[in-house]
């Protein structure tokens, strides 16, 4: 199929009149390509017919001994910092500073409006945005054809540079009244029209570049999930933090239970998997002597796609030698804390209609009593704590009054597993003001120590904001033994629960012991505090974003 293209935000008041022939015939054969060459003119017309427009615009250009692809444009300043400079000019005033009469500016035109002799352009940089005041006779003052080029050869979203004074319109529109002019990079393809845009979601992430240009706020997030990272890494080393490095290839996926992503290493004809967690590594750093690393990473798990899920994401690990889950959970509020203070100014924060406030102290609640709290049943009580069938009984029917799935229940191999699925259905969506919960079961918290004086429970948080999960943390641990024994119980119980299978036709994955990482524990791990922040998760909070595919650049889609 082709479709016509229309660039409805560049207009030209100076089309060329049709022909008026005194041949009948004459008017006939030479309609059409009279036509089609004011439509390619005019950016309209299929996309192929554009794109060989514009190439041969571009041929016109070297042909003129201009370069369309031009390697460098020197001495530029940017538009914001135009606009702040000279945001002082009154209406109609132009600078008569000599350092002010020869300013440039780069970037993508973004419109274009062509009135006989005088021609407005938008131009768009990193920083924002600048109008162009294009007067014929002062711009041919440099090449008597630069008018011509810059109406016949030059399209919305090619990359031109400019040069000129600094004026204010009548209409109080700072401009750079352009003495000479150049496109720099000749775009072959026509932007989204400008009043409708990109607005299919999918091809806004599947041409990010594209969004990027035309779509107001984008730009904005990515800026601001830098700035996130930035902070993260700096507060991390101003407190002697150190960042490691540590393998994205891996002969066994540990540090958490996820699908991970398999490849084969030719040279060694050997199975290898991408990592699904950091901290393992990281923890035999700690073993090595190091007392304090962090690492900001890509994680890959082969899972589902969903508005808080893609199958690649960037986590922060961090591990304190001597720590532990305490230290641990000061380290994260004081994180989560100046990152709104960085990118919103506020600690009062808007997110999708909610007003999440992250004022310190944040709310601190142990699982088992925010499910109480929730359903009235305590999972903690004698009568439930010894008895599996009894707390599934409880469950089932807490789970069935509130219209809940109640299939996890039934596979549950223990009371602490029962208690996590209750609280996955009925509590966790419902933490929308940032709140640590503690006293995680024993059971689904494989690498951390127990709890020094809640027995069956494990010393361990979960940060959850707007009904998420954004931080884990434990006090590690570093009983090898004990290490040993509960990973091989988190092998069996994967196997006996079918293998994390997710269909008949699904082979599951395999969950193996790290017989490496033990190995390095038996050498002696120190008391340690770990914690794990997923870094999109926060940077969805922070610039009020839906989905987790508005924060990352490149998301993972489906094919076309």
């Amino acid at each position: 199929r082709k479709f016509t293209y229309s660039r409805t935000f560049e207009c030209s008041a100076t089309s060329a009149a049709p022909s008026t022939s005194d041949s009948n015939s004459q008017k006939k054969s030479e309609k059409k390509p009279q036509n089609n060459r004011r439509r390619k003119a005019a950016g309209e017309g299929t996309l192929e017919e554009i794109r060989a427009g514009r190439i041969a615009k571009a041929e016109e250009l070297r042909e003129a001994g201009l370069n369309p692809y031009a390697y460098s444009f020197e001495n530029s300043v940017s538009t914001a910092e135009l606009q702040e400079k000279y945001a002082y000019l009154e209406d109609g005033e132009e600078v008569s500073d000599e350092d002010a009469k020869m300013v440039g500016v780069r970037g993508r035109v973004t419109a274009r409006r062509v009135f006989g002799k005088l021609a407005f352009c938008s131009l768009q940089d990193e920083s924002g945005s600048i109008q162009l005041y294009i007067d014929k006779q002062k711009l041919n003052e440099s090449d008597p054809q630069a008018f011509y080029q810059m109406k016949n050869l030059m399209d919305v979203g090619d990359i031109v540079g400019a040069r000129g004074s600094i004026k204010k319109t009548d209409k109080g529109e700072l401009s750079i009244n352009v003495a000479t002019f150049e496109v720099l990079t000749k775009s072959l393809l026509p932007l989204p029209d400008k009043f409708h845009g990109l607005q299919d979601i999918e091809k806004r992430y599947r041409q990010r570049y594209v969004d990027l240009i035309v779509t107001p706020g984008v730009r904005d997030v990515l800026r601001a999930r830098a700035r996130i990272t930035s902070l993260i890494r700096r507060k991390l080393e101003a407190q002697d933090f150190l960042e490691m490095e540590t393998p994205v290839l891996e002969t066994c996926a540990g540090g958490a239970d996820a699908r991970p992503f398999v490849t084969h290493h030719n040279a060694l004809d050997r199975r290898m998997t991408l990592r699904i967690a950091t901290e393992l590594h990281l923890k035999r750093l700690i073993v090595g002597g190091f007392e304090r690393v962090f690492e900001i990473g890509r994680i890959f798990r082969n899972e589902g796609i969903s508005t808080r899920h893609n199958p690649e994401f960037t986590s922060v690990e961090v591990y304190q030698a001597y720590g532990d889950m305490s230290s641990m959970l000061s380290l994260t509020e004081s994180l989560v804390v100046d990152a709104a203070r960085e990118v919103c100014g506020t600690l009062e924060v808007d997110y999708q209609g909610m007003q999440l406030d992250f004022n310190p102290p944040f709310r601190r609640e142990s699982m088992a009593g925010l499910v109480e709290q929730a359903t009235g049943v305590d999972f903690k009580s004698p009568s439930l704590a010894g008895d599996l069938e009894a707390a599934k009984a409880a469950a089932v029917k807490v789970l069935e009054e509130k219209k809940c799935n109640i299939g996890g229940v039934a596979k549950a191999p223990s009371v602490g597993h029962v208690l996590n699925e209750v609280f996955e259905e009925v509590v966790e969506s419902s933490l929308l003001q940032p709140t640590f919960v503690l006293e995680h079961p024993l059971e689904i918290s494989p690498l951390a120590k127990p709890h020094r004086s809640v027995p069956g429970s494990a010393e361990r948080f979960e940060l959850f904001i707007a009904g998420r999960e954004l931080a884990n943390s434990f006090s590690e641990l570093t009983d090898p033994v004990d290490q040993r024994a509960r990973l091989e119980a988190q092998v069996a119980t994967h196997a006996a629960l079918g293998g994390g299978k997710e269909g008949k036709d699904d082979q599951g994955y395999d969950v193996d012991v790290d017989e490496d990482f033990l190995t390095a524990l038996e050498y002696g791990m120190p008391p340690t505090g770990g914690m794990g922040m997923g870094v999109d998760r926060l940077v969805m909070l922070l610039t009020d974003s839906a989905s987790i595919r508005d924060v990352i650049a490149f998301p993972v889609l489906k094919s076309q």
